[in-house]
């Protein structure tokens, strides 16, 4: 029998908030263990929470960019669970009346275009960390907690299991992660915990329309894991299956270094954490005027910067698609565009030259040496015939050491582009006269014989000859 994946994420993001969801608490990464606590995170007795207003606006705008309905009727909830870094024994979420519902993004499958339906956001709480001896909870004799993190504000965005493969998964993810980051609502810093999935997996056999008993896999914090995580484990319960047995509804662990899950505990029930309305918090009340206001102050949003790139200047769908990647890389190409360049070539200089040196030395677009106006005004001199796309090379590479304007540089290096016929002229016919192999070769039909006697000509200019005059003034003189 044939089986088919389904998977469903649901995908913690932390909000990128200067102080806690319901205290006053720094947010900040890399503190002192439990030196970013209050009595209100740590659950003493006799405190009551507030609820800091721009995690209610992120979420709105996350719900908003993901085409959700907001509603104007929210509250918060007790989900009520023992573990040793939950301080209060509950943590406080949302059950029944999220922030935001029937929400949807779309991904590019191999198959096409493919919408993933998002059945809710809603706030929450941050637990604290466990601090393992080992390397994993599994493998460790004791673990500490570090309760700074206790309270950080949370969107944990959940979706229908419209997903059926770990590729399509990891797509999904990507996107969440963009979308957030051009609203500016995290930093999704995964290394940091700032994006992490829990990722519900079941097999059922292909063209059945009934789910089958899941696993939930936890925490999950990097691309990679989660597409090797899910592969595992849709392996797993195939085998499973096809040797008879039943899949347990458990919670697992994902173990890199062994390249498995792991057992951990029995999968619960919404039921079994015993949800009650938050007592200590009013609800959230958001007019429309609210929300009206928050859709303006979001940004152009990917899907719709990536059609305007293919339909304004005509990108193809793939480089669109590699420009819009990250918030910082569409303002920069449109930067670019703005100081003049054209923009097909603002787009292969950014996939070109630009992406190689910032990967060689592990930089973020954000920290290129060379800024997006200095860029334009160098594809500018280009299309104007100032320099050759060759001189632009070496001038990109001076660009990158040196702040001076790509004009200075092509000035005080002596790399403006010979465009006077009679400049060149005297070469091509040094050039012909010393290459009588190729002369002769292209005079018998080798028409490609041409490209060696440009290379002499470039070569003997320092490739400070334009191009298109080298071959027009040789074609001239060859079949004349």
């Amino acid at each position: 029998m044939k089986y088919e994946a389904v998977i469903g994420l649901e995908i913690h993001c932390e909000l990128k908030t200067k102080t806690k969801i319901f205290c006053g608490c720094a947010t900040g990464f890399g503190a002192d263990q439990n030196t970013h606590v209050c009595p209100v995170c740590l659950g003493l007795p006799g405190v009551l929470p507030t609820i800091n207003k721009r995690v209610v606006e992120f979420a709105i705008k996350a719900g908003l960019a993901t085409n959700c309905e907001i509603n104007k009727y929210s509250k918060f909830d007790r989900k009520n669970y023992y573990y040793p870094d939950l301080p209060k024994n509950w943590q406080t979420s949302q059950y029944d009346l999220p922030i935001a519902i029937h929400g949807w993004v779309d991904i590019d499958t191999e198959d096409g275009r493919k919408r993933i339906r998002l059945t809710r956001i809603h706030m929450e709480e941050d637990a604290g960390k466990l601090v393992h001896s080992g390397t994993n909870i599994k493998n460790s004799l004791t673990s500490n907690v570090d309760y700074n993190r206790t309270g950080v504000p949370l969107l944990e965005i959940v979706s229908e299991p419209d997903l059926r493969s770990a590729e399509e998964a990891r797509t999904y993810m990507e996107k969440i992660k963009t979308i957030m980051q051009y609203i500016d609502v995290s930093n999704c810093r995964m290394e940091e915990g700032n994006l992490r999935a829990d990722v519900n997996v079941s097999l059922r056999p292909v063209g059945s329309e009934t789910l089958g008993t899941r696993t939930e896999m936890k925490n999950i914090n990097s691309f990679k894991g989660l597409e090797d995580a899910i592969n595992y484990e849709v392996e797993r319960q195939r085998e499973v299956l096809e040797d008879g047995g039943h899949i347990v509804q458990e919670t697992r662990t994902w173990d890199p270094e062994r390249g498995m899950t792991l057992s951990m505990r029995s999968k619960e029930n919404a039921h079994d954490y015993r949800y009650m309305p938050e007592p200590d918090l009013p609800p959230i009340v958001t007019t429309d005027e609210q929300i009206a206001k928050y859709r303006d102050e979001l940004p152009e949003l990917p899907d719709a910067r990536r059609e305007r790139l293919e339909k304004d200047y005509g990108l193809s769908d793939y480089d669109a698609g590699i420009i819009t990647g990250s918030r910082a890389s569409a303002e920069y190409f449109d930067a670019v565009v703005a100081a003049g360049a054209d923009a097909k070539l603002a787009a292969n200089w950014m996939m070109g030259d630009l992406a190689k040196n910032l990967n060689a030395e592990n930089l973020t677009i954000e920290q290129s040496p060379v800024d997006a106006k200095r860029l334009g005004a160098m594809i500018g001199l280009i299309s104007k015939g100032t320099i050759s796309s060759k001189i632009a090379k070496k001038v990109f590479k001076e660009m990158w050491t040196c702040p001076d304007d790509p004009e200075k540089i092509v000035k005080d290096k002596g790399l403006v582009q010979i465009t006077d016929t009679s400049a060149i002229e005297g070469i091509v016919d040094e050039v012909i006269a010393a290459n009588e192999k190729a002369v002769n070769d292209y005079k018998g039909g080798n028409k490609k014989a041409i490209g060696a006697l440009v290379g002499q000509v470039m070569k003997k200019t320092r490739g400070k000859a334009n191009p298109q005059m080298v071959n027009k003034l040789l074609a001239q003189k060859l079949n004349g």
